[in-house]
């Protein structure tokens, strides 16, 4: 998971592209980058790692010139977590010099790294997928082209080979210097991907495509539409719009995780509300509880802050029981989930929550989270409401058990280190210390997700082991967990 943006602007791109880096925020911790390029094709560009307020100064902005850029925040999934070499954007200078951002995760890098040093004589400096996706465009790009100059055409033909060649989960956006801005989405859809306009009085158009509509509502960009799977879309220096459609047979099949926790509850993915669809998600968990815990169990309904707010308030609504804020939240600190290794997750749970003994004391209490992955979080927070004095706790997921490695761009690499992988809901309730334990049914997820949407599926890998692509073998996903950092 990773957020990304791309801007075409009549001036200065830096500060926008700046200022959106921090609305995703959410979606990566771990390092950030942003390049520019001048209308000459000089191209600038800075990455570090940590936060997007860390990791820029003036300086940095100041260095950052053009009309036309691209920004990353990253949470690693491939690669190692803390080497700055692995944040991206990454840059490749032939042909003309493209620098390119990716979300997601390619399920075939072994393959590809393979026919890059074979075939295309080309060379890897990480074990980044988005350094051999860059490289696998850029030499796409190379065939294509025939003369000085690169028309539409030649690029989504790139593309259209990129899309042959490739296999997994990306939404990328890539700068071609002197050219444009190309962006893409792979043929099922998995990570999202989002079109934006800016019209001046003047009918000069500017440009933006990122992770997350809240991105254009904050830049007063008006919604375009999202980017189709396996779709191309190239903006020419003069702010002219192109796009083509390279997959053979694409179908709209987005990760049901972004509506569980990774997006930010105020965008708007595939026509779907990320808020709306926690709010219909708690609707189906509260009859879910109704229907496994037995009555009187339960004096409060309490939320883990954040992302699981709208589902508890529904379940509260529900099921008649008052609904209280029993945890405080101290929000300089990052997003559990995505903090790198089970060491650094523990520690950071309590110095992110604290429990308010006048809200938990001789209470019955229900907690209610987003997903529990790895148990991590969730025996850190039961323990802390024992500790502040809760009589007993009935803990409950939005989201169905994680029983399998996610794959198209999530850290859950490992079977081993899924709480729910192997265990019946008892034996989970046993292992993280709760009185009760109550899970999301799969279809209902599914149910609250798509209602009232034109999407028909949903990638829900993680929940139920079918991987959309169907290139996912068992052996894969032995490599993966044998090689993967946790």
């Amino acid at each position: 998971m990773c957020g990304i943006v791309g801007m075409v602007g009549r001036g200065s791109v830096n500060q926008e592209i700046y200022d959106s880096l921090l609305l995703l925020q959410h979606r990566g911790q771990d390092s950030t980058g942003i390049a520019t390029a001048e209308p000459g094709g000089a191209v600038h560009m800075h990455k570090a790692r940590g936060m997007v307020r860390e990791a820029f100064r003036t300086r940095d902005m100041r260095a950052l010139l053009g009309t036309i850029g691209l920004g990353h925040v990253r949470y690693a999934t491939k690669g190692t977590a803390s080497s700055e070499e692995e944040a991206q954007p990454f840059y490749v200078n032939a042909p003309y010099g493209i620098v390119l951002i990716h979300n997601g995760n390619l399920t075939n890098t072994r393959e590809l790294t393979e026919e890059l040093f074979h075939k295309d004589r080309r060379h890897l400096n990480t074990s980044s997928d988005t350094e051999l996706l860059v490289n696998v465009l850029g030499g796409e790009l190379q065939s294509t082209i025939s003369g000085p100059e690169l028309d539409p055409d030649q690029v989504f033909d790139a593309v259209t080979r990129v899309h042959e060649r490739v296999e997994g989960s990306y939404a990328a956006i890539a700068l071609i210097a002197g050219h444009g801005l190309l962006a893409f989405r792979d043929p099922f859809g998995i990570r999202p991907l989002i079109l934006g306009t800016r019209r001046h009085d003047d009918g000069h158009y500017e440009w933006v495509v990122t992770s997350e509509s809240l991105v254009l509502e904050n830049g007063e960009f008006e919604v375009v539409r999202d980017v189709d799977p396996g779709e191309a879309v190239f903006i020419d220096l003069d702010g002219h719009l192109h796009t083509r459609q390279c997959a053979k047979d694409p179908k709209l099949i987005p990760c049901s995780f972004e509506y569980v926790y990774l997006a930010r509850p105020d965008s708007i993915m595939n026509g779907i509300s990320v808020y709306e669809a926690r709010l219909r998600m708690g609707e189906r968990l509260a009859d879910t509880i109704a229907k496994y815990t037995p009555p009187g169990a339960i004096d409060v309904v309490m939320p883990i802050p954040d992302s699981s707010r709208p589902a508890a308030m529904q379940v509260a609504r529900k099921l008649g029981i008052e609904y209280r804020e029993g945890f405080y939240k101290n929000r300089y600190i990052g997003r559990t989930f995505i903090m790198p290794g089970q060491a650094v997750r523990k520690k950071s749970v309590r110095q992110k929550l604290n429990a308010m003994s006048s809200e938990f004391k001789g209470k019955n209490v229900l907690l209610i989270d987003d997903s529990i992955v790895r148990g991590t979080t969730s025996k850190e927070i039961i323990q802390m409401a024992r500790d502040a004095g809760a009589k007993s706790v009935t803990f409950a997921s939005a989201a169905p058990p994680v029983r399998y490695p996610h794959v198209y761009g999530i850290n859950m690499p490992s079977r081993l280190e899924l709480v729910a992988h192997g265990r019946t809901i008892p034996e989970i309730a046993a292992e993280l210390g709760a009185d009760y334990m109550v899970y999301q049914e799969v279809e209902d997820l599914k149910a609250a997700i798509l209602e009232g949407s034109d999407v028909e599926d949903l990638d829900m890998s993680c929940f139920d082991g079918r991987y959309v692509t169907g290139t996912v073998t068992e052996e894969y996903l032995a490599w993966v967990e044998g090689s993967q950092e946790s």
